[in-house]
């Protein structure tokens, strides 16, 4: 696979950044606290949430990027050029995807393991202000290859890149609210370093995948 394609271990660290995020890693000890109180289990069912909606999305995406494939040198530079906006996005903190943030006002309260794995699938719709150019990135790669199953296990694996630290924070008791934020204030430069080289990445893809064929 060339550098137009996205590997499961790029997908790992992409979810592993993605939840440095100063909107998300502030806010887990206080998630997890009230989780854990309700069942030990529960953050596990979270996660399995947040998972399911990660790959909801690598299978749609998939399945719209399988019905072009007879195209695929416009899906190429669509995608480039999608990755090449998200770098930008975290360039110069653009906030593309703010609008999605009036979504996070909906809460499960339910208790138990139920409650816990629809509080995860809200969160996959809640972050995406936080975390939408990675993940937009990583999904329009995942189009590009129109396959559903690696589409899904692509997203499984960018979910454990975000879920893993998760359940080390929620099982942890020495780890706070304000230790994180000092974590996440680096985000910034985290995120300027991700942008440069989605944008990298996506100037590539045109050149290498669609303007050499011109």
């Amino acid at each position: 696979m060339d550098i137009g394609g996205a590997t499961p271990l790029a997908a790992f660290i992409a979810g592993v950044i993605s939840i440095l995020s100063p909107c998300v890693l502030p806010l887990l000890p206080v998630i997890f606290a009230y989780s854990t109180s309700k069942g030990k289990l529960r953050p596990l069912a979270i996660v399995s949430g947040l998972s399911l909606s990660f790959v909801f999305m690598g299978i749609i995406t998939s399945a719209f990027g399988s019905l072009f494939q007879q195209y695929l040198i416009y899906l190429t530079a669509f995608a480039g050029i999608i990755v090449i906006l998200m770098g930008l996005t975290l360039l110069f903190d653009l906030g593309t995807f703010n609008f999605i943030g009036s979504l996070s006002g909906k809460q499960f309260k339910e208790n138990g393991l139920m409650g816990g794995l629809l509080l995860g699938i809200s969160l996959g719709i809640i972050w995406i202000p936080c975390v939408g150019p990675i993940l937009a990135s990583i999904l329009s790669l995942v189009a590009i290859e129109g396959d559903l199953l690696y589409g899904a296990f692509l997203l499984f694996v960018y979910s454990m890149g975000l879920g893993i630290p998760m359940l080390v924070i929620a099982y942890s008791v020495n780890i706070s609210s304000s230790k994180l934020s000092m974590i996440a204030k680096y985000d910034m430069y985290l995120k300027k370093v991700v942008g440069f080289i989605l944008v990298i990445v996506g100037m590539w893809m045109l050149y290498n995948n669609v303007l050499i064929r011109l």
